[in-house]
This record gives C-alpha cells, sequence and structure tokens, in this order.
C-alpha cells in the first residue's frame, strides 16, 4: 500500500493551484496578468511579496511533504534519512534498495507532475521549480544549497528569473554526480540512480516548460523582472 500510496498522494496534493485560489481570494485570475502562469513567480511579480512569497512557500511544501512522507514509509535496509518522521514509524515498511529508492523518487516526480498538469486547471499548471525545490531539499538537501547560488547568481547577473531557472535545471543532473562522485558512491556502485534519473528528467521538465521563455530570451523579449512593491 506504501508503494502507491505516497505517488497518488504526492500527484493530488501537487496538483493544488495555490496560486490561482490565491490571486483568485483577492479577486484577480491569475491567468489573465503578466505572464498568465500560476507558479509564485507570476504571483510575485503581479500581486506583490506578501503573495508571492506565500505561494512560493506552499508550492514547494507540495514537493516536500509528500516526498517526506514516502521516505518515513518506504525505507530498506541501513537507510538512515534525517527527514524521515519518528511518528511514521509503525507504518514504515522495509523493501529492497532499489525498490524503496524507486517509489520515493516516483512520489517525487507525481507531485511535480501534479504541478505543472493540474487536473483542476484543465491539465495545465506551473512550470514545477518550486515544486521541485521542495522535492530535492527532501531528496538531496546539500545540492540545493549550490542549485540556490547558481540561481542567484544568474538572476543577479541578468535579471530573468527564466534564465536562472533553466540554468540552475541543467546543472542539476551534474550536481547529484558530483555529489554521488564525492561521497565515494559511484565508486562503490551503491549511487542512487532512480534519483540521477528524477534530476534529468527535473531538468528536462522545466526546460521544456520555459520553452516560450526560451524563445523570448533568443528573441530579446523576454522581460526583465521587477517585483510589485508590497
Amino acid at each position: 500500500m506504501q508503494l502507491w500510496l505516497c505517488p497518488l498522494l504526492a500527484f493530488l496534493l501537487g496538483s493544488i493551484p495555490f496560486g490561482l485560489l490565491i490571486a483568485r481570494a483577492r479577486g484577480i485570475d491569475i491567468r489573465a496578468h503578466g505572464s498568465g502562469n500560476i507558479g509564485a513567480t507570476n504571483v510575485l511579480r503581479v500581486m506583490g511579496k506578501q503573495f508571492g512569497v506565500p505561494c512560493l512557500i506552499l508550492d514547494a511544501l507540495k514537493g516536500f511533504v509528500p516526498v517526506v512522507i514516502a521516505i518515513s514509509l518506504i525505507q530498506f535496509e541501513g537507510m538512515k534519512n534525517p527527514m524521515s518522521i519518528a511518528g511514521l514509524a509503525s507504518y514504515a515498511r522495509e523493501f529492497p534498495m532499489l525498490t524503496a529508492q524507486i517509489f520515493q523518487v516516483l512520489t517525487g516526480l507525481c507531485a511535480i507532475l501534479g504541478h505543472n498538469y493540474s487536473p483542476w486547471v484543465g491539465f495545465k499548471g506551473g512550470k514545477g521549480i518550486a515544486t521541485s525545490a521542495g522535492v530535492l531539499i527532501a531528496l538531496m538537501p546539500a545540492a540545493i544549497v549550490i542549485l540556490i547560488v547558481v540561481w542567484v547568481l544568474v538572476f543577479l547577473i541578468s535579471r530573468y528569473v527564466s534564465l536562472a531557472s533553466i540554468i540552475a535545471a541543467a546543472v542539476l543532473p551534474l550536481v547529484m554526480l558530483w555529489g554521488s562522485w564525492y561521497h565515494g558512491k559511484i565508486q562503490n556502485g551503491n549511487w542512487n540512480k532512480p534519483l540521477f534519473v528524477l534530476t534529468v528528467l527535473i531538468a528536462v521538465l522545466a526546460i521544456w516548460k520555459h520553452r516560450s521563455n526560451i524563445q523570448r530570451l533568443r528573441d530579446g523579449t523576454e522581460h526583465r523582472f521587477e517585483s510589485k512593491h508590497s
């Protein structure tokens, strides 16, 4: 039950369109403003920090919470993860290492797909950056620090949120490989292969969802970020 319940929960939680709901509570259809996207960046741009920041946190939690639950319920022998919830220990089951890793990773992927293709808004959604960050905080917290540094540097240099997100997504699989090599897991063959596949999928999904931004960057028509003052 744990194996399939976690991905299902992740998709349902990921599909909650917080950006749309937050804007609608203020009488705004966020899809008709800014980029038309329901993600945190557009909410921040259109409505300001007091709404954009909570949206960012909620979108990240959509990825973080289900993965932490999966880590707590789907385990393997010798697994040690500080994200495990002690209160769920009595419900946890042990599986072969590869099986556990696959379903922990699948849970994260389902959360991202739920956000990107929410059934509540016609299977449309955001670009998955915040939700992906939440997933990665749960699965590889050290890597997220590197990605944040990359994102901030690119953003400060370019003032393009889209370019910063694209570059951070592109380097994600490389960061994962470097971390596995640094900790000796590649050398001993014990590295998390499903997690590497997830990082590639996250990168591909993020870049694909930014394809219109990429075209505008090429055309020189992409807007630099200017937040609305709260």
